[in-house]
């Protein structure tokens, strides 16, 4: 008598739960979740950097809803008819919950509104995107499993040992509702779980970027370029796995497009990008003025190259820290 071993991922039984009126999504905890460990993770890189804490809560203040708002739009542009047409409600568009955040526009918007913030402080922006970069992309991957509460983002049907089931789900009513309804148990396709590749790829590329940062000794801006193209590889590749309803541009998913061009336009700023990290001084100058211009770095702040304090700083420039003349005082 042989014995078959289901090996299939289930998908949640249901995305939603009520606490009395309030609906409370699994989407939305998983996006909330990924922003504050990168809101934890970027204070701790900025700081150790040379920044100023409070520049990186100011940056989530700018950053956090224009990403969401860039995230929707860029959803709703290429999944217009999703949402506008005959028997459509263009209303859902705005209803975010429901899922569809696209992080390419998540991403753009939100680094214009960083940039815009950086510039207006006259503060550089480079060492604040290297700081946030690796943060990102762990929330991206945390924020993937919202898409399995959600049962999207899937790819085509399989056999292999880890396809994903898709459950047919419905309302109390008994109507057919898979975004908020609860499982019947009945499996409607076994597909590819697209979801969990791209997630294990942002994984892989978070644990890239923080090796390539030290070893490289990478700055200016390079490690945010190596995650844009880090991101867009692997993104290009799942988007050719993924059969949900898309627009196309001559065979091909937008997404793919979008992914191929990131790519190739962020490879190309990493290598021209100025190699080396920044000092202390050069992430935020209000914070630790140039010591070599008559300032002081601030006291014990180590050097973004893991160098020494401000007083080995002031030794290397002028020698006479122990008589606590400056550097251009010698």
């Amino acid at each position: 008598m042989e014995t078959t071993i289901l090996a299939n991922i289930p998908s949640p039984p249901q995305g939603v739960w009520h606490l009395g009126p309030v609906p409370i999504r699994a989407y939305s905890l998983c996006i909330i979740t990924g922003i504050l460990v990168a809101l934890w993770l970027t204070l701790r890189r900025y700081k150790a950097k040379g920044g100023d804490p409070d520049v990186v809560w100011d940056a989530a203040i700018v950053m956090i809803p224009a990403g969401i708002v860039g995230g929707r739009l860029y959803h709703v542009i290429t999944d217009y008819d999703k949402y506008f047409g005959p028997g459509r409600d263009p209303w859902q568009a705005f209803n975010v919950s429901a899922g569809g955040l696209g992080i390419l526009g998540a991403v753009a918007l939100g680094f214009a509104a960083v940039w815009a913030l950086f510039k207006y402080k006259k503060i550089p922006l480079a060492p604040f995107a290297d700081a946030v970069a690796p943060g990102i992309i762990l929330a991206q991957a945390i924020g993937r499993l919202g898409n399995w509460f959600n049962q999207e983002l899937y790819g085509r049907p399989t056999d292999v040992p880890w396809a994903l089931d898709i459950y047919y789900r419905v309302d109390e009513a008994g109507n057919y509702a898979p975004l908020t309804g609860r499982s019947t148990g009945e499996i409607v396709a076994s597909v590819h779980p697209t979801f969990l590749y791209e997630l294990l790829w942002n994984l892989a590329v978070f644990a890239f970027l923080l090796w390539a940062e030290k070893r490289w000794r990478l700055g200016h801006g390079r490690v945010f370029a190596l995650y844009l193209a880090g991101y867009a590889f692997g993104r290009f590749f799942v988007e050719l796995m993924r059969a949900d309803e898309a627009n196309h541009i001559l065979g091909l998913r937008v997404n793919t497009w979008v992914s191929a061009i990131l790519f190739i336009a962020a490879l190309i700023v990493f290598l021209r990008l100025p190699r080396g990290q920044e000092d202390p001084h050069e992430v935020d100058p209000r914070r630790n003025p140039d010591p070599r211009r008559g300032g002081a770095l601030t006291a014990g702040l180590p050097s973004a190259t893991g160098s020494a304090p401000a007083g080995e700083h002031a030794k290397r420039y002028g020698g006479e820290a122990d008589r606590g003349a400056a550097p251009h005082e010698k």
